[in-house]
């Protein structure tokens, strides 16, 4: 059985059965206009690339000259060598790249990332890789100081149907609001003045599109709502549909009032980096042999990427549980082909990690330390030793 069936089935069997309301909601962003609805009112507090990519782009290129001017370089100078990091989905595996980037900060050679995205779990992780060092200590409990009492209550079996969820994720919205705090946020802040953008994805489930986050700007705007914001956009891309309920957005268009049904980012992508559009001006550049900065993208892949064999009952359930944890698997792994082949176009050096087949410890329960403290760490000692990045991903066809 998958880590996401076992999960699925612990909350499905756990719980008294117990009445419930049925719950509700405003009514949705109509058709055609959800690129215009605001949260806060920031007009870059979020990016809609399913419509397009001129807002991102245009945000990316800010970015980089906030950066300039940080460094105190000439307007279009080229900037000196740039580390960007995508942190993938994964549930409790996330405790391999949380283990990882505190072993690299100990390795010694972890740089300060320019730009940091992250999906699911890499939402999870994202905002401390992105604060860096000082963040590791809170990483680390995020992942080996918690139980499944600090992410989920289990709620009834008659949740299957008359709720939303088989779990109620206060918990989880309690400890990311405990681990990232105030300071942590007003670092976040710093760094986009900086130049540095931290983006994290969650899916809109009435459009079907991806929303990706801009959680700097968010954290960068003063408004008293931000923190707030941007820890339930954390819980949101961390919301396995099914098994945690999604997270309402209150949305202002034209002045109406309105809610968005989000879920985790990992419907749509297990990761993501950078859209193509953003890099046309540096392959114009290459093109042309004009001077470009030095990009190394990493990938932080918290999931295996070999096959993960099991024998699946003739059953209903036990056949839907494994075709969605296959599909799963295999959007993960496309995702690291896409960024792979993009980095490669555009002449960016790529490096990922993975959870590698000499991790032998069984995964038997959901947010399990007997699990979860071992893998991390694995992904702790592998970093301390200098973790060794493949520069593509592992093809197993």
């Amino acid at each position: 059985m998958t880590k996401l069936s076992r999960r699925a089935a612990l909350l499905l069997g756990a719980g008294s059965v117990s009445a419930c309301a049925l719950p509700v909601r405003e009514p949705a962003v109509p058709r055609g206009q959800a690129a215009r609805a605001t949260v806060l009112g920031l007009p870059n507090e979020r990016f809609f690339t399913g419509e397009g990519f001129e807002a991102i782009t245009h945000e990316y290129a800010a970015a980089m000259e906030r950066r300039r001017v940080f460094l105190g370089l000439p307007p279009n100078a080229v900037l000196p060598p740039m580390d960007l990091l995508a942190v993938s989905g994964g549930g409790e595996d996330g405790a391999f790249g949380a283990g990882l980037l505190n072993g690299w900060t100990q390795e010694g050679s972890r740089p300060t990332f320019a730009l940091v995205t992250g999906v699911s779990t890499g939402a999870l992780t994202a905002p401390f890789a992105f604060i860096g060092p000082s963040a590791d200590a809170a990483l680390k409990n995020v992942y080996t100081g918690v139980t499944l009492a600090d992410i989920a209550i289990q709620r009834g079996m008659l949740a299957a149907i008359l709720d939303d969820a088989m779990a109620d994720t206060t918990p989880l919205l309690g400890t990311i609001t405990r681990e990232l705090n105030d300071g942590m946020l007003a670092q976040i802040a710093q760094g986009y003045r900086e130049g540095r953008l931290l983006l994290i994805g969650t899916t809109n489930l009435d459009t079907q599109l991806p929303v990706i986050w801009n959680i700097g700007a968010i954290a960068n705007s003063g408004d008293p709502r931000a923190p707030h914001l941007i820890r339930r956009i954390m819980l949101a891309s961390a919301a396995i549909p099914g098994a945690f309920p999604p997270v309402l957005f209150d949305v202002e268009v034209d002045g109406r009032k309105y809610q968005e049904l989000h879920v985790d980012g990992g419907a749509v992508a297990q990761a993501f980096l950078y859209p193509t559009a953003v890099s046309a001006i540096r392959r114009a550049n290459r093109a042309a042999r004009r001077p470009v900065s030095v990009i190394r993208a990493w990938m932080i892949r918290n999931a295996r990427m070999d096959a993960n064999w099991a024998m699946t009952d003739r059953r209903t359930l036990s056949i839907a549980q494994r075709a969605v944890a296959t599909m799963t698997a295999a959007s993960g792994y496309n995702d690291a082909v896409r960024i792979w082949l993009n980095a490669e176009r555009d002449g960016v050096e790529f490096r990922m990690a993975f959870i590698g087949p000499d991790f032998t410890v069984v995964y038997d329960k959901p947010f399990d330390q007997a699990y979860m403290t071992p893998l991390f760490n694995y992904g702790f000692e592998r970093g301390r030793a200098g973790y060794p990045w493949v520069r593509q991903p592992p093809f197993t066809g």
